[in-house]
């Protein structure tokens, strides 16, 4: 049952990743060349805004790196809630990827009601509240343990790592799902760009939303601390 779980959780873990790609492409390409997960990036931005007098680029980066510290900050404490057991799929992880994903549904909104082409204002908009969410998604799964759906560079390092010195990573199968799924995303993602804009909050919402019903459907114990009077 345990293992079981385990594999669960490893394939929801990948399937979110398809999100993130998909946000970083939709942010990067349509929102000032920014990313909402890569935020280390968009540090590096800010030092080249300032060293190249780029007020726009400074802005833009710092709008995405402030809302990513928000959403950290709202998340973390959200999905650090304790319950009775241990599990491996902690109720609190399931209800900020929901507060997520209505996050991601005003993006949408906001999307649509731009034409599908923000610009000014509401891109800076739009930029912050992509970034809050990927703030909240990395707050939640930091909570399952040594794992990650926002910034990958370490899971690429460890997985090189592990690979070229003969050892094993734990959850390279994991590894290799969300490395390959990342840039899945983002092909889908600017594939719709391109051709058909207005479904690109399509491959944003529908791999978050198929986690929170798989996560709540397939854990009992999720189950039980959603419903009323269930496990009782």
């Amino acid at each position: 049952m345990i293992r079981s779980h385990m594999s669960t959780r490893d394939s929801l873990v990948v399937l979110l990743t398809l999100t993130t790609g998909a946000v970083d492409v939709t942010s990067f390409l349509a929102l000032g060349n920014v990313f909402s997960s890569v935020v280390t990036g968009d540090m590096v931005l800010l030092g080249a805004a300032a060293g190249t007098g780029r007020p726009e680029l400074a802005v833009h980066s710092g709008v995405a790196l402030a809302g990513y510290l928000a959403g950290v900050m709202a998340g973390a404490p959200l999905a650090a809630r304790r319950h009775h057991a241990s599990r491996t799929w902690p109720p609190s992880v399931t209800i900020t990827l929901a507060v997520e994903l209505v996050i991601l549904v005003a993006f949408s909104v906001g999307w649509e009601l731009a034409g599908t082409h923000p610009s000014g204002g509401g891109q800076l908009a739009l930029v912050a509240v992509l970034a809050v969410a990927m703030g909240l998604q990395a707050a939640a799964i930091r909570r399952l343990g040594q794992m990650s759906t926002t910034y990958l560079t370490s899971t690429l390092t460890a997985l090189v790592a592990g690979l070229v010195t003969g050892s094993k990573p734990d959850g390279m199968a994991r590894s290799l799902g969300v490395l390959a799924t990342l840039i899945l995303g983002a092909v889908i993602a600017s594939i719709l760009l391109e051709e058909a804009r207005a479904w690109v909050p399509l491959v944003i919402l529908v791999p978050l939303g198929l986690v929170i019903v798989a996560s709540v459907a397939g854990f009992e114990w999720v189950r039980d601390h959603l419903t009323p009077g269930r496990g009782r």
